[in-house]
Protein backbone atom coordinates (compact mmCIF):
# COMPACT_ATOMS: atom_id res chain seq x y z
CA UNK A 1 0.00 0.00 0.00
CA UNK A 2 0.78 3.37 -0.84
CA UNK A 3 2.24 5.43 2.35
CA UNK A 4 2.30 9.44 3.22
CA UNK A 5 5.52 10.30 4.77
CA UNK A 6 6.11 13.82 6.40
CA UNK A 7 9.55 14.98 8.49
CA UNK A 8 9.47 12.93 11.75
CA UNK A 9 6.37 10.23 11.01
CA UNK A 10 6.04 8.11 13.93
CA UNK A 11 3.00 7.43 16.31
CA UNK A 12 3.85 8.78 20.03
CA UNK A 13 3.38 7.81 23.52
CA UNK A 14 0.71 10.30 24.33
CA UNK A 15 0.79 10.95 27.74
CA UNK A 16 -3.05 11.21 29.60
CA UNK A 17 -4.07 13.83 31.16
CA UNK A 18 -6.15 13.83 34.63
CA UNK A 19 -9.53 15.02 34.00
CA UNK A 20 -11.82 16.33 37.18
CA UNK A 21 -15.27 17.20 37.87
CA UNK A 22 -16.04 20.94 37.13
CA UNK A 23 -20.09 20.87 37.47
CA UNK A 24 -23.12 18.43 36.38
CA UNK A 25 -25.95 20.56 34.88
CA UNK A 26 -29.54 19.35 35.52
CA UNK A 27 -31.91 21.11 32.40
CA UNK A 28 -34.52 22.90 34.35
CA UNK A 29 -33.54 21.17 37.47
CA UNK A 30 -34.19 17.67 35.85
CA UNK A 31 -33.27 15.33 38.00
CA UNK A 32 -31.78 17.35 40.93
CA UNK A 33 -29.50 16.18 43.02
CA UNK A 34 -29.52 12.62 42.89
CA UNK A 35 -29.57 11.77 39.21
CA UNK A 36 -25.96 10.89 38.18
CA UNK A 37 -25.34 11.78 34.70
CA UNK A 38 -23.88 9.50 31.72
CA UNK A 39 -23.24 11.91 29.04
CA UNK A 40 -19.99 14.13 29.03
CA UNK A 41 -18.44 17.44 27.69
CA UNK A 42 -15.06 17.32 28.21
CA UNK A 43 -12.55 20.96 28.13
CA UNK A 44 -8.91 19.64 26.98
CA UNK A 45 -6.38 19.07 24.06
CA UNK A 46 -8.51 16.13 22.82
CA UNK A 47 -5.16 13.90 22.40
CA UNK A 48 -4.19 13.91 26.34
CA UNK A 49 -7.93 13.41 26.62
CA UNK A 50 -8.57 10.25 24.08
CA UNK A 51 -5.57 8.57 25.80
CA UNK A 52 -7.19 8.88 29.68
CA UNK A 53 -10.00 7.76 28.16
CA UNK A 54 -8.19 4.94 27.18
CA UNK A 55 -8.47 2.38 30.05
CA UNK A 56 -12.11 2.98 30.00
CA UNK A 57 -13.41 2.75 26.88
CA UNK A 58 -11.00 1.33 24.12
CA UNK A 59 -13.18 -0.73 22.25
CA UNK A 60 -16.40 0.56 23.38
CA UNK A 61 -17.13 3.62 21.54
CA UNK A 62 -19.91 2.49 19.00
CA UNK A 63 -19.76 5.20 16.66
CA UNK A 64 -16.87 8.54 16.52
CA UNK A 65 -17.71 11.59 14.65
CA UNK A 66 -14.46 13.59 13.92
CA UNK A 67 -14.53 17.49 12.30
CA UNK A 68 -11.24 18.94 13.06
CA UNK A 69 -9.79 21.71 11.78
CA UNK A 70 -9.55 21.54 8.16
CA UNK A 71 -6.20 22.51 7.22
CA UNK A 72 -7.45 26.28 6.16
CA UNK A 73 -4.89 28.35 7.34
CA UNK A 74 -7.58 30.63 9.28
CA UNK A 75 -8.52 32.05 12.34
CA UNK A 76 -12.11 31.29 12.53
CA UNK A 77 -14.75 34.31 14.85
CA UNK A 78 -17.61 33.45 16.53
CA UNK A 79 -20.86 35.88 16.46
CA UNK A 80 -22.18 36.87 19.89
CA UNK A 81 -24.21 39.80 19.00
CA UNK A 82 -28.01 39.76 18.55
CA UNK A 83 -30.22 41.18 15.62
CA UNK A 84 -27.49 41.73 13.68
CA UNK A 85 -27.54 41.84 9.57
CA UNK A 86 -26.69 38.55 8.28
CA UNK A 87 -25.44 40.23 5.13
CA UNK A 88 -23.37 42.98 6.88
CA UNK A 89 -20.39 41.22 8.78
CA UNK A 90 -18.52 44.11 8.82
CA UNK A 91 -21.50 44.80 11.46
CA UNK A 92 -21.15 41.67 13.64
CA UNK A 93 -19.91 41.90 17.70
CA UNK A 94 -16.98 39.29 16.93
CA UNK A 95 -15.36 37.09 19.40
CA UNK A 96 -11.96 34.64 19.57
CA UNK A 97 -14.01 30.88 17.48
CA UNK A 98 -10.80 28.71 16.74
CA UNK A 99 -7.57 28.77 14.94
CA UNK A 100 -6.53 26.49 12.01
CA UNK A 101 -3.76 27.92 11.41
CA UNK A 102 -0.19 25.86 10.59
CA UNK A 103 3.27 26.25 10.54
CA UNK A 104 3.39 23.82 7.42
CA UNK A 105 1.60 20.72 6.18
CA UNK A 106 4.08 18.18 7.75
CA UNK A 107 2.61 19.77 11.41
CA UNK A 108 -1.28 19.88 10.33
CA UNK A 109 -0.63 15.67 9.01
CA UNK A 110 1.07 14.99 12.16
CA UNK A 111 -1.71 16.77 14.21
CA UNK A 112 -4.20 14.44 12.32
CA UNK A 113 -2.10 11.24 12.13
CA UNK A 114 -2.24 10.83 16.50
CA UNK A 115 -5.77 11.96 17.00
CA UNK A 116 -7.12 9.03 14.33
CA UNK A 117 -4.97 6.27 16.11
CA UNK A 118 -6.42 6.68 18.81
CA UNK A 119 -9.85 7.16 17.77
CA UNK A 120 -9.13 3.91 15.85
CA UNK A 121 -8.32 2.14 19.53
CA UNK A 122 -11.44 3.72 21.44
CA UNK A 123 -14.14 2.30 18.52
CA UNK A 124 -16.31 -0.38 19.73
CA UNK A 125 -15.10 -3.44 16.63
CA UNK A 126 -19.01 -2.50 15.36
CA UNK A 127 -18.38 0.51 15.62
CA UNK A 128 -17.92 3.13 12.06
CA UNK A 129 -15.56 6.31 12.44
CA UNK A 130 -16.80 9.52 9.72
CA UNK A 131 -14.21 11.98 9.28
CA UNK A 132 -15.50 15.52 8.08
CA UNK A 133 -12.83 17.24 5.93
CA UNK A 134 -12.90 19.81 2.71
CA UNK A 135 -10.70 19.96 -0.23
CA UNK A 136 -7.53 21.31 1.60
CA UNK A 137 -6.97 17.96 3.04
CA UNK A 138 -9.05 15.37 2.17
CA UNK A 139 -6.92 13.19 -0.19
CA UNK A 140 -3.96 13.18 2.59
CA UNK A 141 -7.03 11.77 5.22
CA UNK A 142 -7.85 8.86 2.55
CA UNK A 143 -4.27 7.63 3.02
CA UNK A 144 -3.73 8.17 6.77
CA UNK A 145 -7.32 6.16 7.57
CA UNK A 146 -5.97 3.36 4.77
CA UNK A 147 -3.06 3.15 6.84
CA UNK A 148 -4.73 2.99 10.49
CA UNK A 149 -8.18 1.45 9.12
CA UNK A 150 -6.71 -0.48 6.37
CA UNK A 151 -7.85 0.24 3.01
CA UNK A 152 -10.31 -2.80 2.89
CA UNK A 153 -12.37 -0.81 5.48
CA UNK A 154 -13.88 1.92 3.83
CA UNK A 155 -17.47 1.77 3.79
CA UNK A 156 -18.01 5.50 1.77
CA UNK A 157 -16.92 8.58 0.79
CA UNK A 158 -19.92 10.68 1.30
CA UNK A 159 -20.23 14.26 -0.35
CA UNK A 160 -22.50 16.63 1.45
CA UNK A 161 -22.81 19.35 -0.59
CA UNK A 162 -24.75 23.06 0.01
CA UNK A 163 -24.98 26.50 -1.87
CA UNK A 164 -23.96 29.92 -0.77
CA UNK A 165 -22.45 32.58 -2.26
CA UNK A 166 -18.60 32.44 -3.01
CA UNK A 167 -15.96 34.91 -3.83
CA UNK A 168 -14.63 32.53 -6.07
CA UNK A 169 -14.34 34.15 -9.46
CA UNK A 170 -11.31 32.03 -11.67
CA UNK A 171 -12.77 28.87 -10.37
CA UNK A 172 -16.23 27.00 -10.05
CA UNK A 173 -17.80 27.83 -6.69
CA UNK A 174 -16.36 24.88 -4.01
CA UNK A 175 -19.60 24.05 -2.90
CA UNK A 176 -19.11 20.44 -1.17
CA UNK A 177 -17.63 18.66 2.13
CA UNK A 178 -16.26 15.17 2.18
CA UNK A 179 -17.03 12.94 5.03
CA UNK A 180 -14.78 9.48 4.76
CA UNK A 181 -16.53 6.56 6.80
CA UNK A 182 -13.77 3.40 7.68
CA UNK A 183 -15.75 0.47 9.84
CA UNK A 184 -13.21 -1.69 12.27
CA UNK A 185 -14.47 -4.88 11.23
CA UNK A 186 -17.18 -6.42 8.36
CA UNK A 187 -19.98 -6.85 11.77
CA UNK A 188 -20.52 -2.93 11.83
CA UNK A 189 -23.89 -1.16 12.32
CA UNK A 190 -26.16 0.35 9.58
CA UNK A 191 -29.28 0.86 9.95
CA UNK A 192 -30.58 1.24 6.34
CA UNK A 193 -34.51 1.16 7.39
CA UNK A 194 -33.60 4.40 10.11
CA UNK A 195 -32.29 6.54 7.06
CA UNK A 196 -34.66 5.85 3.91
CA UNK A 197 -35.87 8.77 2.44
CA UNK A 198 -38.76 9.20 0.06
CA UNK A 199 -38.45 8.17 -3.95
CA UNK A 200 -38.74 11.10 -6.10
CA UNK A 201 -41.95 11.78 -7.82
CA UNK A 202 -40.49 10.96 -11.69
CA UNK A 203 -39.27 7.83 -10.34
CA UNK A 204 -42.68 6.63 -9.06
CA UNK A 205 -44.06 8.44 -11.95
CA UNK A 206 -41.74 6.17 -14.18
CA UNK A 207 -42.58 2.86 -12.70
CA UNK A 208 -46.38 3.80 -12.66
CA UNK A 209 -46.21 4.65 -16.32
CA UNK A 210 -43.99 1.19 -17.58
CA UNK A 211 -44.01 -2.33 -16.31
CA UNK A 212 -40.18 -2.58 -17.87
CA UNK A 213 -38.89 0.49 -16.07
CA UNK A 214 -35.77 -0.51 -13.51
CA UNK A 215 -35.18 -3.55 -16.18
CA UNK A 216 -38.00 -5.05 -14.43
CA UNK A 217 -36.70 -4.82 -11.18
CA UNK A 218 -39.58 -3.08 -9.13
CA UNK A 219 -38.25 -0.89 -6.20
CA UNK A 220 -40.86 -0.90 -2.97
CA UNK A 221 -41.77 2.65 -3.53
CA UNK A 222 -43.67 3.12 -0.35
CA UNK A 223 -40.71 1.97 2.00
CA UNK A 224 -38.53 4.59 0.22
CA UNK A 225 -34.53 4.31 -0.85
CA UNK A 226 -31.77 4.38 1.19
CA UNK A 227 -29.49 7.24 0.27
CA UNK A 228 -26.95 7.74 -2.05
CA UNK A 229 -23.28 8.41 -1.20
CA UNK A 230 -24.35 12.50 -1.87
CA UNK A 231 -26.37 14.32 0.59
CA UNK A 232 -27.83 17.62 0.25
CA UNK A 233 -28.35 19.92 3.76
CA UNK A 234 -28.21 23.69 3.75
CA UNK A 235 -25.77 24.83 5.63
CA UNK A 236 -26.21 26.12 9.47
CA UNK A 237 -26.11 29.86 7.77
CA UNK A 238 -29.51 28.94 5.92
CA UNK A 239 -30.97 27.22 8.72
CA UNK A 240 -32.03 30.90 11.48
CA UNK A 241 -33.29 28.25 14.44
CA UNK A 242 -30.33 25.71 14.44
CA UNK A 243 -27.34 29.03 14.69
CA UNK A 244 -25.31 29.51 17.76
CA UNK A 245 -22.90 31.76 16.33
CA UNK A 246 -19.71 28.98 16.32
CA UNK A 247 -18.24 29.27 13.36
CA UNK A 248 -18.31 26.03 10.77
CA UNK A 249 -21.39 24.68 12.71
CA UNK A 250 -22.61 21.61 11.01
CA UNK A 251 -26.26 21.30 10.15
CA UNK A 252 -28.20 18.89 12.94
CA UNK A 253 -29.56 16.83 9.56
CA UNK A 254 -26.32 15.89 8.80
CA UNK A 255 -25.99 14.32 12.26
CA UNK A 256 -28.79 13.14 12.57
CA UNK A 257 -28.29 11.07 9.63
CA UNK A 258 -24.95 9.57 10.42
CA UNK A 259 -25.96 8.72 14.49
CA UNK A 260 -29.23 6.77 12.96
CA UNK A 261 -27.56 5.49 10.71
CA UNK A 262 -24.18 4.22 12.00
CA UNK A 263 -25.68 3.95 16.17
CA UNK A 264 -28.50 2.17 18.10
CA UNK A 265 -30.53 3.37 20.98
CA UNK A 266 -28.62 3.19 24.16
CA UNK A 267 -24.70 3.26 21.80
CA UNK A 268 -22.22 5.38 22.92
CA UNK A 269 -21.37 7.90 20.35
CA UNK A 270 -18.63 10.60 20.42
CA UNK A 271 -17.16 13.85 18.83
CA UNK A 272 -13.55 14.89 19.68
CA UNK A 273 -14.01 18.32 18.18
CA UNK A 274 -17.56 18.74 19.19
CA UNK A 275 -17.34 22.79 18.76
CA UNK A 276 -20.85 23.86 19.19
CA UNK A 277 -22.28 20.46 20.08
CA UNK A 278 -24.12 19.26 17.39
CA UNK A 279 -23.47 15.61 18.05
CA UNK A 280 -24.01 15.59 21.39
CA UNK A 281 -27.23 17.60 20.87
CA UNK A 282 -28.65 15.43 18.04
CA UNK A 283 -27.45 12.53 20.42
CA UNK A 284 -29.90 12.99 23.13
CA UNK A 285 -32.56 13.68 21.02
CA UNK A 286 -32.23 10.17 20.04
CA UNK A 287 -31.75 8.37 22.72
CA UNK A 288 -28.06 7.80 22.40
CA UNK A 289 -24.99 8.61 25.08
CA UNK A 290 -22.47 10.73 24.19
CA UNK A 291 -18.93 12.07 25.03
CA UNK A 292 -18.03 15.05 23.58
CA UNK A 293 -15.34 17.51 23.99
CA UNK A 294 -13.21 20.65 22.94
CA UNK A 295 -10.14 22.67 23.60
CA UNK A 296 -11.93 25.73 23.41
CA UNK A 297 -13.70 26.79 26.38
CA UNK A 298 -16.02 28.71 24.22
CA UNK A 299 -16.84 25.52 22.46
CA UNK A 300 -17.66 23.83 25.77
CA UNK A 301 -19.87 26.86 26.42
CA UNK A 302 -22.05 26.61 23.11
CA UNK A 303 -22.61 23.32 23.50
CA UNK A 304 -23.92 23.00 26.82
CA UNK A 305 -26.30 26.02 26.84
CA UNK A 306 -27.74 23.99 23.41
CA UNK A 307 -27.99 21.00 25.65
CA UNK A 308 -30.48 22.93 27.86
CA UNK A 309 -33.27 22.34 25.83
CA UNK A 310 -33.55 18.78 26.47
CA UNK A 311 -34.16 17.33 30.16
CA UNK A 312 -30.74 14.93 29.77
CA UNK A 313 -28.19 15.96 31.91
CA UNK A 314 -24.51 16.44 31.77
CA UNK A 315 -21.45 16.37 33.35
CA UNK A 316 -18.76 19.33 32.17
CA UNK A 317 -15.36 17.89 32.95
CA UNK A 318 -11.86 19.42 32.34
CA UNK A 319 -8.10 19.07 31.89
CA UNK A 320 -6.77 19.15 35.19
CA UNK A 321 -4.29 21.90 33.20
CA UNK A 322 -7.19 24.24 32.19
CA UNK A 323 -9.37 26.33 34.22
CA UNK A 324 -12.24 28.60 33.61
CA UNK A 325 -11.10 32.56 34.97
CA UNK A 326 -14.05 33.29 37.13
CA UNK A 327 -13.86 36.66 38.99
CA UNK A 328 -15.53 36.63 42.04
CA UNK A 329 -18.46 38.95 42.86
CA UNK A 330 -17.93 42.59 41.72
CA UNK A 331 -20.05 45.53 41.40
CA UNK A 332 -20.71 44.79 37.96
CA UNK A 333 -22.51 42.01 39.13
CA UNK A 334 -25.21 41.42 41.89
CA UNK A 335 -27.30 38.25 43.25
CA UNK A 336 -29.79 38.78 45.44
CA UNK A 337 -31.69 36.14 47.47
CA UNK A 338 -35.25 36.19 47.55
CA UNK A 339 -37.76 34.42 48.67
CA UNK A 340 -37.83 31.50 46.87
CA UNK A 341 -35.77 33.01 43.98
CA UNK A 342 -32.46 34.63 42.98
CA UNK A 343 -32.74 37.78 40.92
CA UNK A 344 -29.41 38.89 38.99
CA UNK A 345 -28.60 42.52 38.96
CA UNK A 346 -25.84 43.55 36.49
CA UNK A 347 -25.95 46.07 33.26
CA UNK A 348 -23.20 43.49 31.64
CA UNK A 349 -24.66 41.88 28.57
CA UNK A 350 -25.14 38.35 29.92
CA UNK A 351 -24.62 34.95 27.65
CA UNK A 352 -25.40 32.48 30.49
CA UNK A 353 -25.92 31.80 34.35
CA UNK A 354 -26.74 29.32 36.81
CA UNK A 355 -27.35 28.74 40.26
CA UNK A 356 -26.29 25.60 42.59
CA UNK A 357 -28.27 25.93 45.62
CA UNK A 358 -26.33 23.73 48.12
CA UNK A 359 -22.78 24.81 46.73
CA UNK A 360 -20.34 22.23 48.27
CA UNK A 361 -16.99 24.00 47.54
CA UNK A 362 -16.04 21.01 45.01
CA UNK A 363 -18.62 19.80 42.07
CA UNK A 364 -21.08 22.99 40.54
CA UNK A 365 -24.24 20.95 40.51
CA UNK A 366 -26.40 23.78 38.45
CA UNK A 367 -30.11 23.59 38.96
CA UNK A 368 -31.50 25.68 37.64
CA UNK A 369 -30.45 27.95 34.24
CA UNK A 370 -31.05 30.77 32.23
CA UNK A 371 -29.35 31.80 28.73
CA UNK A 372 -29.83 34.14 26.03
CA UNK A 373 -31.92 32.95 23.18
CA UNK A 374 -29.88 32.65 19.92
CA UNK A 375 -32.38 34.68 17.76
CA UNK A 376 -32.99 37.47 19.86
CA UNK A 377 -34.97 38.48 23.29
CA UNK A 378 -33.61 38.87 26.64
CA UNK A 379 -32.38 36.63 29.36
CA UNK A 380 -34.17 36.24 32.34
CA UNK A 381 -33.31 37.69 35.15
CA UNK A 382 -34.62 35.74 38.24
CA UNK A 383 -34.38 32.18 38.77
CA UNK A 384 -37.04 30.75 41.20
CA UNK A 385 -34.94 28.19 43.08
CA UNK A 386 -35.30 27.00 46.40
CA UNK A 387 -32.02 27.82 47.98
CA UNK A 388 -30.09 25.50 50.96
CA UNK A 389 -27.42 27.71 53.45
CA UNK A 390 -25.55 28.74 50.83
CA UNK A 391 -25.91 28.68 47.18
CA UNK A 392 -23.50 29.70 44.05
CA UNK A 393 -24.29 31.63 41.09
CA UNK A 394 -22.11 31.31 37.71
CA UNK A 395 -22.81 34.18 34.96
CA UNK A 396 -21.33 34.17 31.46
CA UNK A 397 -21.13 37.66 29.29
CA UNK A 398 -21.57 37.15 25.79
CA UNK A 399 -17.93 38.47 25.60
CA UNK A 400 -16.97 35.58 27.74
CA UNK A 401 -16.01 36.84 30.94
CA UNK A 402 -17.12 34.57 34.05
CA UNK A 403 -17.96 35.41 37.52
CA UNK A 404 -19.00 33.38 40.66
CA UNK A 405 -21.06 34.74 43.40
CA UNK A 406 -22.12 33.37 47.12
CA UNK A 407 -25.63 34.04 48.06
Amino acid sequence: MPELIWRDKQLKVIAPTALTLDSIVFPGGCGYPQSEPKNRLIWGDNLAVMAALLPTHENRINLIYADPPFFTNKKFAARIGRGEDSRKPKQWKLAEGYRDDWTDLDAYLDFLYQRLFLMFRLRAPNGTLYLHLDWHADSYARLLLDEIFGADRLLNEIIWTYHGPSPIRRAFNRKHDTILSYTKGSDYTFNADAVREPYHQNTINTFKASPKAGFGKIPNLERGKVPEDWWYFPVVARLHNERTGYPTQKPEALLERIILASSNPGDLVADFFCGSGTLPFVATKHGRTFIAGDESSRALHAAGKRLLGGNHLFSLERDVNVSFSREQASAAVQAKRLSGAIRLETKLDLDYWEIDPNWDGKVFRSAAQAYRPNRGGEIARELTIKLGRQGCVRVVTASGERYQLYV
